[in-house]
């Protein structure tokens, strides 16, 4: 279910659910629209999943180069 994947996300990230929104999906209600019970589309859930998926890559990414910096 991708409101758990997101509930996950953000605490992972430390992020607020209007700020995800905005980047994600360009829609600061879109997290507390799905809590609601808001159901995107297919296409738009793929859009988010890819969000995350690269917004973990580049978190990683940093954090390696941080430390290869150190």
């Amino acid at each position: 279910m991708l409101i758990r994947s997101i509930e996950k996300f953000l605490r992972a990230h430390d992020m607020p659910p209007t700020k995800f929104g905005r980047l994600a999906a360009h829609d600061p209600r879109f997290v507390l629209d799905l809590r609601m019970g808001r159901e995107p589309r297919s296409q738009t859930e793929a859009r988010i999943r890819g969000f995350m998926t690269g917004f973990d890559a580049a978190s990683s990414a940093a954090t390696k180069e941080a430390l290869h910096v150190l």
